[in-house]
C-alpha cells in the first residue's frame, strides 16, 4: 500500500484507573474511515488506555500493509513522549512506550502530531461505546461527538432519526398528541437520553 493512511487513536478510563476502552480510526489519503474499532480493556489509567489504542492502530496499519503513516492523537503527553520531548518516568508506560516506538520505527515514513479532540470525534466515539458495552465495537458512524447530551427525536410520521452513540433507528408512526413541551425524554437502549420534539 503506497498512500499514506491516518491513524486516529485515543484511550479512556472511567475513574483513572477504572473500566478503561480504547478507539483506533484508520483513514485513506481522502479521508475515508478504512478501519473503526472499539475495544474494552478491563481497569486501566487513561495514559495506559492512550497506549494501548496507539499499538492497536500501528499493528493495524501494519495489517493493511501501510508504508507510510502519519498518526494524531489528543493526548499530548503520549504524543510529547513519542517525539522524545517528554521522558516516560512511569514503569507501567516505558512497557507501552517501548513497544509503540518498535512498531513506529518499522514504517517506511511515520509522522506523529496532536489532534484536537473535536478532530478525534470518531475515535472516542469507538473508546466510549467500547466502555459502554464493554465488547469489542466496528459499527459505528463518523457523525459528530462520541456522546451528545440528547438526541432529538423528531414528532414527524416516517421521519428517521438515529442514536448518535449507538446507531439504532427510531421511526415516529403516529405522531403525538401532547405538545412538544409536555413530551417526556425517553432513554434509548444504550443509555443515550433521547429527547422528542417536533420540527
Amino acid at each position: 500500500m503506497n498512500e499514506t493512511i491516518t491513524i486516529q487513536f485515543d484511550g479512556g478510563s472511567r475513574g483513572n484507573p477504572g473500566p478503561a476502552g480504547i478507539g483506533v480510526v484508520l483513514r485513506a489519503e481522502d479521508g475515508t474511515p478504512i478501519v473503526t474499532l472499539g475495544r474494552f480493556i478491563g481497569r486501566a489509567t487513561n495514559n495506559v488506555a492512550e497506549y494501548r489504542a496507539l499499538i492497536a492502530g500501528l499493528e493495524k496499519a501494519k495489517e493493511l500493509g501501510a508504508k507510510r503513516i502519519s498518526v494524531k492523537g489528543d493526548s499530548e503527553l503520549i504524543v510529547r513522549q513519542m517525539r522524545g520531548e517528554y521522558r516516560v518516568k512511569n514503569p507501567d508506560l516505558k512497557v507501552l512506550y517501548d513497544a509503540a516506538q518498535r512498531l513506529y520505527h518499522e514504517f517506511e515514513e511515520a509522522t506523529i502530531g496532536h489532534n484536537y479532540r473535536e478532530d478525534n470525534s470518531l475515535a472516542d466515539k469507538l473508546a466510549n461505546l467500547a466502555m459502554d458495552r464493554k465488547a469489542e465495537v466496528t459499527d459505528v458512524l463518523d457523525n459528530g461527538p462520541a456522546i451528545p447530551p440528547a438526541s432529538i427525536i423528531r414528532n414527524i410520521v416516517n421521519d428517521i432519526s438515529a442514536c448518535p452513540r449507538c446507531g439504532c433507528e427510531v421511526m415516529i408512526q403516529h405522531p403525538s398528541r401532547f405538545p412538544a413541551d409536555k413530551l417526556r425524554d425517553f432513554t434509548c437502549q444504550c443509555g443515550n437520553k433521547m429527547t422528542r420534539a417536533p420540527r
